[in-house]
């Protein structure tokens, strides 16, 4: 039986609960599987949702330096799965020799590839007094952003047992609105050395 353990890292609006069926393909198939949410993320959407506060400050440094903990915690080392900036995540950690193998899925953009355009909502992200605020979005929003290859109905559970607000500090890290990019948005694609990674996009 296969025991290497792998570590699923989500994006930005959704919650850690969005990789059950992963994890649970990954466990019927021998692996350990592991889909930890970010630091302070309640155990359900709806209560991120309704207190979002514990996740209000949390910048890029932090959530990888979160997950470059798990990965470490492990005996034997794991693959990393990550989403939009999990992928991103996934990406910085495998450059700098932590896991064994990581999968970026849509990952953000890393080193100097340009983001896509993000709703104008979101903007300005400059004024310092605005970093510890959320920023939610609507069920529209999301149906738009995250659930468009399903009907209204599916994408309204979808938003229901998985949305959550994201971190204004972190959307300013991926530099969002033309925000100075966090150092830790890169990935070292110079390192030979690294296990093997896997982009999809």
């Amino acid at each position: 039986m296969n025991r290497t353990p792998v570590v699923f890292i989500h994006g930005a609006w959704l919650h850690a609960l969005s990789w059950d069926s992963w994890a649970e393909r990954f466990a019927s198939r021998g692996f350990r599987a592991f889909a930890p949410g970010w630091p302070g993320e309640a155990a359900a959407a709806r209560d991120v949702r309704k207190f979002p506060e514990p996740l209000g400050g949390i910048g890029l440094g932090a959530l990888t330096d979160h997950y470059a903990g798990i990965v470490r915690s492990f005996d034997i080392s794991p693959v990393i799965v990550g989403h939009s900036i999990g992928g991103l995540i996934a990406q910085h950690l495998i450059g700098a020799n932590v896991g064994r193998a990581a999968v970026a899925i849509a990952p953000v953009p890393t080193n100097d590839v340009p983001l896509p355009a993000y709703p104008a909502r979101l903007r300005p992200l400059a004024r310092a007094e605005d970093m510890d605020r959320m920023v939610s979005l609507s069920p529209e929003q999301f149906r738009h952003v995250v659930a468009n290859t399903v009907g209204t109905e599916e994408s309204d559970r979808l938003f229901a047992r998985y949305a959550v607000p994201t971190p204004r500090r972190l959307l300013a890290d991926l530099g969002c609105a033309g925000a100075v990019r966090s150092p830790h948005a890169v990935a070292d694609i110079a390192n030979t050395g690294r296990g093997p990674l896997l982009l999809l996009s």
